[in-house]
């Protein structure tokens, strides 16, 4: 018994030792002791729960003290839409297009959402400073929730287009039961993978802000939010337009919505083959986002 007490004894002292010492570099500034929060780390359900209770305190906090209220998340899309009709319906006409007020509409109510998920979570993180650095949680709920948030306002929006289509003699379809569900998804999971790799550069790279409201902005004309797709002549650009897969939701939900006469994103390719290549796209941007967020995550707190 004698033998095994400084056994014992020494064991203790050298937990100690150690315990003092990561308290030391933890007290001092060092990270490299103790990891950092991951990505998502938690429970699923802990995750989707913390995403909501952000998103759902940004979106009431985005209106509060607003003598609109959320009738002004209605009213920035329709002077848009108000500006862009009167536009294309004096000077550059598509008479060929059905229901062409209602496609132009969606359009920019679409891109709306892509816009105000991206730019909003570019600097959500950093904005977000006092969070990160004293608070364990799991990082991809930040961006996480501003889709969300942006989603509340996509849905309030889709009501005016359904009022306007019918307004203007549409009728409702069976794919608003189906397909529009299905690509609402898409849509989202392409506008949370990039807001999630955005987020996560521009952390360390300040640049990415100014050079993704450029690159939105040329994906806002090159995107069929404005002029539809029959409408191009050359049938190889056609295709082209359709590479991006925010071009393919955007086309998809002019068929599944509006009018069934519309061209489907299968139709433009010709080719089912082609489709594959928004797909892959779609899917490679996917991965990337979150493996660039997920190593990068335990080191947000530092990059700040």
């Amino acid at each position: 018994m004698s033998s095994a007490s400084p056994a014992r004894s020494a064991r203790a002292e050298s937990a100690i030792a150690v315990a003092t010492e990561e308290a030391r570099l933890a007290a001092a500034g060092r990270t490299d002791a103790i990891p950092g929060p991951r990505a998502i780390g938690v429970p699923l359900g802990r995750f989707a729960a913390l995403v909501w209770t952000i998103a759902v305190s940004q979106f009431k906090l985005k209106f509060y003290g607003s003598a609109l209220g959320y009738l002004w998340q209605l009213m920035r899309p329709l002077l848009m839409f108000g500006v862009l009709y009167l536009f294309f319906t004096r000077i550059l006409r598509f008479p060929q297009v059905q229901y062409y007020p209602v496609v132009l509409l969606q359009g920019i109510v679409v891109f709306t959402f892509l816009s105000e998920s991206t730019v909003g979570s570019v600097a959500a993180l950093v904005e977000n400073e006092i969070l990160v650095r004293k608070i364990q949680f799991p990082r991809l709920a930040v961006p996480f929730s501003v889709v969300l948030a942006a989603l509340f306002n996509l849905l309030i929006n889709y009501v005016v287009v359904f009022m306007f289509l019918i307004i203007q003699g549409g009728s409702p379809q069976w794919t608003w039961l189906y397909e529009f569900p299905i690509l609402l998804v898409l849509l989202v999971i392409i506008a949370t993978a990039i807001a999630t790799l955005l987020s996560a550069l521009f952390v360390r790279y300040r640049d990415v802000r100014p050079i993704w409201e450029v690159l939105l902005q040329t994906l806002y004309f090159i995107s069929l939010v404005l002029i539809p797709v029959e409408s191009i002549s050359d049938p190889m650009l056609r295709k082209l337009l359709l590479i991006s897969p925010f071009a393919c939701i955007v086309e998809q939900l002019r068929h599944a919505v509006i009018a069934a006469s519309a061209p489907t994103v299968l139709q433009v390719f010709g080719n089912p083959w082609l489709l594959t290549l928004p797909v892959t796209l779609g899917i490679v941007l996917c991965i990337v986002s979150f493996v660039v967020f997920d190593r990068m995550a335990p080191k947000v707190a530092e990059e700040l």
